[in-house]
């Protein structure tokens, strides 16, 4: 695993990758503390923070396109699997490395509070927590990138499908008060996220009987709940929306609250997506 990341990082400052993603980040931070800090004279960093987590829309995706995408595309990723190391490794050595190169600018960022403290009263123990609650974020965001990268070998598809799906979430608090709270609305979009997963499963296993069998046996028993109690689906869509957004847990942090549990959310999302970056990197290994 230290070998892989030993490597990545070399990739990454050996072309503009991190300096682009530093650059991305420092400047929309820089910004936010420009607007917020100096201009209006708030003493809230993380006000900042909660401004500055949109850049993550577009900086994970340019950051995780070419993860393992690129690996695909020049079919190195057979030397990956030559190495006396397994699968688990080479995903968390990659996103190691990813880690570090997101730690860097970051690290830059922590200092910000305490040059403001300075000149004024910033409230310190909400502003790293703030901090802290952001680099949790990005490092599901980043697991996300990772899986996504690792599902093609094209990596302007990997970096398009990883804006859309993190701009979704990024508005999908928002949307949830225009979706449909009814529980017909509720039976749609769980036969849809079925039917999602299915294609998942099917992507991972290039197992149709396993994919149909889930299509059957999931969508089976979303139909005998929706016909066995018809209102607890009443608002479910439009909570399930708010319940999976990443960045409405983080802005609990940014309104002074140190919620253990959005932590919780967060590091299980990424290992979540970590485990099928595996399971997608071992079904082409045995393919």
């Amino acid at each position: 695993m230290t070998a892989v990341l030993k490597h990545e990082l070399r990739n990454y400052f050996h072309t503009l990758t991190a300096y682009v993603f530093g650059a991305f980040l420092l400047a929309f931070i820089g910004l936010g503390a420009t607007l917020y800090n100096l201009q209006a004279a708030v003493s809230n960093f993380e006000f900042v923070l909660s401004f500055g987590s949109l850049v993550f829309v577009v900086i994970v995706p340019i950051l995780t396109m070419r993860v393992i995408a690129e690996e695909k595309k020049q079919r190195t990723d057979q030397l990956l699997y030559s190495l006396p190391i397994t699968t688990t490794e080479v995903v968390l050595g990659k996103y190691l490395a990813l880690l570090v190169v997101y730690l860097i600018p970051l690290a830059v960022v922590f200092v910000y509070p305490l040059i403001f403290a300075r000149y004024g009263d910033v409230y310190l123990l909400t502003s790293y927590g703030s901090i802290f609650a952001f680099f949790v974020l990005g490092a599901a965001l980043i697991a996300l990138g990772v899986f996504i990268s690792s599902l093609t070998d094209n990596q302007g598809f990997a970096a398009g499908i990883g804006i859309a799906v993190i701009l979704l979430n990024y508005y999908s608090a928002s949307l949830s008060e225009y979706v449909s709270s009814t529980p017909a609305g509720a039976l749609i979009a769980a036969f849809a996220l079925v039917i999602v997963l299915g294609v998942v499963i099917r992507h991972l296993t290039k197992n149709e009987h396993l994919a149909y069998g889930f299509y059957f046996l999931a969508g089976g028993a979303v139909l005998i709940l929706y016909l066995a109690d018809p209102e607890a689906f009443s608002g479910l869509l439009p909570s399930v929306m708010k319940t999976l957004s990443l960045f409405e847990r983080f802005y609990v942090f940014v309104n002074g609250v140190f919620d253990l549990t959005a932590i919780v959310y967060f590091v299980t999302f990424a290992a979540f997506f970590l485990f099928l970056s595996v399971q997608s990197l071992e079904k082409r290994r045995y393919n």
